[in-house]
């Protein structure tokens, strides 16, 4: 693994969000908050404040298991790195991945599926991401946690991309990806990272304790920023706001 520069936390939750925002918990908020998201600008303060809140609406029980002390890197993985790597053990990935997570196990296991006809929707998804990474010169994220580069890493997000590029080559995920990974020696404090009882209720006891999640409040934090009538304008002249400041 060759570690290529450090990543602010802004980048990456900037990066993060680009990839969640097509989901339906974002309809209402496209118009006025769209451009910011796929052009940010993060030398602008209130902009990755706002990115942040609209982030932790959908992931911030995901966000918040990582440890404070994660530093941020842009990394590139050769093939001496596949072995560490494995998937995020989530419920369509545990019923194929027959016992094992890593990234190597769950391809030649998604190839033999596919030939087979097993798990449909999750084989479909998949297939369709490959055929559209073979087709266009796509840019993404993926991000990792680990403790370190010599350790086991989970793919956060970016799984379905991640599998589906490797489905093609390593090559193809080397050039359709930045790939972003976040190490700390606290790591597996981090349920995301290891899965056992202790991390699942950190897990619990942060989810009750976010259940009215005041960081994902998004025009509350836009009004902190630009004061409380200017998140009562429109699209255009509340996004000129932001963009100005």
């Amino acid at each position: 693994m060759k570690v290529v520069r450090r990543v602010t936390e802004a980048e990456v939750i900037a990066e993060f969000l680009k990839n969640e925002f097509y989901q339906r918990e974002y309809d209402q908020d496209r118009e006025q908050f769209e451009q910011m998201v796929l052009d940010p600008d993060l030398t602008n303060e209130s902009q990755n404040a706002i990115r942040r809140a609209l982030l932790f609406r959908r992931r911030g029980h995901m966000w918040r298991e990582l440890p404070l002390d994660t530093q941020w890197w842009q990394v590139q993985i050769g093939p001496e790195d596949l072995p560490r790597l494995r998937v995020f053990p989530r419920a369509h990935w545990r019923k194929i991945s027959n016992g094992s997570f890593g990234v190597a196990d769950i391809v030649d296991r998604l190839r033999k599926l596919h030939g087979n006809g097993g798990h449909g929707h999750l084989i479909s998804k998949i297939q369709l991401i490959r055929y559209r990474l073979q087709r266009e010169a796509t840019q993404s994220s993926i991000l990792l946690i680990g403790d370190d580069e010599n350790q086991p890493m989970t793919i956060l997000e970016g799984n379905h991309r991640f599998t589906a590029a490797m489905l093609v080559s390593l090559q193809r995920v080397q050039t359709s990806f930045q790939i972003l990974c976040g190490f700390s020696p606290h790591m597996e404090e981090c349920c995301w990272y290891v899965t056992n009882l202790r991390t699942l209720w950190k897990y619990l006891k942060n989810r009750l304790r976010n259940v009215v999640d005041k960081e994902a409040d998004v025009q509350r934090v836009f009004g902190e920023a630009y004061g409380p009538q200017q998140a009562e304008v429109g699209p255009s002249a509340s996004y000129a706001k932001v963009t100005e400041k």
